[in-house]
Parts: C-alpha cells; sequence; structure tokens
C-alpha cells in the first residue's frame, strides 16, 4: 500500500467528519435538538440491520445496502441538508448534491472513488433491490423521529398529511411491510390535528 493512497484515504476520513456539523430539519426524541447527518445515517444502518426481515427481496445484498446508506448523505458537506418539503430549494437539488459527489467521493484514490460514486448513483436511482430497501429505510427514519416528537418538523413548516404520504409512499418499493407500518404511525401523528365531530 503506497503513502499516497493512504494519504488519500485519511484525508477522506477527515474531510467527512464534516458530516457531524450539518444539522436536519427531524428532532432527536429525547432532548428534541436537531439530529445531525452523522447521526442520521448510523441510525439508518442499525435500522437497515434490524428491519431487513421486512425488505421485499428476501436475498439483500446488506453489505452493499449499509454502504449505500453510510455514504449517500456525504454530499450534504457541500450541499447542505434540503428539507424534505422545501419545494423551491429541491429544484436544483440533484445537480448541487452530483457536484458535491464529485469532489468529496474525488478525494480517494482513482477506483475507490468510483466505486462509491457508483454506490451513490444507484442510490439516487433506485432501480436495484438493495437501493430500493435502502431508501426506504431512509424516509422511514425520518417518519420515526417526527412521529415520535409529535410531527414537529412538519409542524413548524406547516406540513399536511397528505404531503407526508405522498412524500414517503415509495418506502413500500423497498418494503411494502415497513410501509404499512410508516402509514399507521403517520396516521397516529396527525390524528390531535383531524377535526372532531360536534357532540
Amino acid at each position: 500500500m503506497s503513502h499516497t493512497r493512504i494519504g488519500e484515504q485519511v484525508r477522506f476520513i477527515l474531510e467527512v467528519d464534516k458530516l457531524k456539523e450539518i444539522f436536519r430539519q427531524t428532532l432527536c426524541t429525547q432532548s428534541r435538538r436537531p439530529e445531525n447527518d452523522a447521526e442520521h445515517s448510523w441510525h439508518l444502518c442499525l435500522a437497515a440491520i434490524v428491519l431487513a426481515e421486512h425488505a421485499n427481496e428476501p436475498r439483500l445484498d446488506m453489505l452493499r445496502v449499509l454502504k449505500m446508506l453510510i455514504l449517500h448523505d456525504l454530499v450534504e458537506i457541500d450541499a447542505g441538508d434540503t428539507f424534505a418539503y422545501d419545494t423551491a430549494r429541491m429544484a436544483g437539488q440533484h445537480e448541487r448534491e452530483a457536484l458535491a459527489a464529485d469532489r468529496i467521493f474525488g478525494l480517494l484514490p482513482g477506483a475507490q472513488a468510483a466505486e462509491f460514486r457508483a454506490l451513490w448513483d444507484e442510490f439516487e436511482d433506485r432501480r436495484t433491490p438493495e437501493s430500493r430497501y435502502a431508501a426506504a429505510i431512509d424516509r422511514f427514519q425520518p417518519c420515526l423521529l417526527n412521529c415520535n416528537t409529535e410531527g414537529a418538523a412538519w409542524r413548524r413548516h406547516g406540513v399536511t398529511q397528505d404531503r407526508v404520504v405522498a412524500r414517503n409512499s415509495h418506502i413500500a418499493e423497498g418494503s411494502a411491510a415497513l410501509w404499512e407500518e410508516t402509514s399507521r404511525m403517520i396516521a397516529k401523528a396527525f390524528e390531535p390535528c383531524l377535526p372532531r365531530p360536534a357532540p
């Protein structure tokens, strides 16, 4: 192993430490502080392992799933976190993130850079069973946190139940069982907001 190769890898590892400083709209369930992207990535990986039996495809390459989950948000170091319901900012999101992917993964040695970039693209495209399951977990986790913080981020931004359902329904592409559970959680989270029938 050359000094140059390990040096490039160490530089990448140091660069992505910045993920800990990117804060999301979702809140941690105990402290109610904003979750950071590194915490989100860890939580996704754990959820993917715990819930793997509920994936639509019975024989997933779980290492591939975990690689996608740990890598896909690194682009937010440059592109920032785009709130899922901010339609104006979402307009150029993919282009911003693709440029960030080029720069951040480009810090790695050539073949490794290409592998990580290909995994990022696979996650974005959602064409493989692994990417569909990874994307399902990525949508499930913020729903889980929102549903267990009284819908804090949704309420703060005036996000309606129908928008939450529309945004997250593709969870079913990776796990029909997980979408069924998520649908129940969403309905329950919005219950207090529903008009009550007159006595």
